[in-house]
């Protein structure tokens, strides 16, 4: 009989790990039940009671659903970084984002900019937005847009760049395309982490599909996705 291990991720893992569930299930006996979330909503839910058998959030909030119990301990496994990127709408006109100062130029002349405003990378943009001094002049034209779908905001039209983790902006090709990753000095990647639950249906099952998600086997389907292994 099948065995369902459920899944529960953060949004900007969502293309990636999709990618690879079909190469698991034809590999085992096991079906995989999917759920993603921002990474603050998958750590609340969770620690509100939500059922899962394995989670894969930011590496500090592993390590907090860990010590609150529901995660096992010594199950936290390194998944992976994402690099924070520019979208635009495709075909739009180039834009120069390789220096801070062209960075800075580029979000200054922007009309508009959709981030992630639940979002751990949209807490990042605005905190970076303070460092570099240019809040004030930036902040007015921002779009703040929930559930994971700032990328897809640029698509429709709802603003002219969209600041998000890599992989949501590939995932939303073709529709979307990416102008450029943040300046090296900007540069802020966002580490992720495999957690097994304390309580899971089949702790076999779950370890394999953690075993799978971190074999080098995988590496280069998650380079393509935009995820960087260590």
């Amino acid at each position: 009989m099948d065995q369902e291990i459920r899944l529960f991720g953060a949004v900007a893992v969502r293309p990636a790990v999709l990618a690879l569930i079909p190469r698991f299930e034809a590999a085992t006996a096991y079906t995989v039940a999917v759920k993603f979330e921002l990474n603050p909503t998958v750590k609340k839910q969770i620690e509100a009671g939500e059922a899962f058998d394995l989670v894969i959030i930011n590496q500090h909030m592993v390590q907090d659903l860990t010590a609150l119990g529901r995660v096992k301990p010594g199950s936290q496994v390194a998944f992976g970084r994402i690099s924070m990127g520019v979208a635009a709408k495709a075909g739009s006109r180039p834009l120069d984002i390789g220096s801070v100062k062209a960075f800075e130029h580029a979000l200054k002349s922007a009309r508009s900019i959709a981030y992630a405003a639940d979002g751990s990378s949209g807490g990042y943009f605005c905190d970076l937005l303070e460092r570099l001094g240019i809040a004030g002049e930036v902040k007015p034209r921002l779009v703040g847009i929930s559930g994971g779908q700032t990328a897809q905001a640029v698509a429709r039209g709802e603003a002219e760049l969209g600041v998000v983790p890599v992989t949501s902006i590939l995932a939303a090709a073709p529709d979307v395309m990416l102008v450029g990753r943040f300046p090296a000095e900007l540069q802020s990647y966002i580490d992720f982490a495999i957690g097994i639950s304390a309580d899971p249906r089949d702790t076999e099952a779950a370890n394999q599909l953690s075993e799978f998600l971190m074999s080098a086997d995988v590496d280069s389907s998650l380079a393509a996705t935009g995820i960087e292994r260590r």
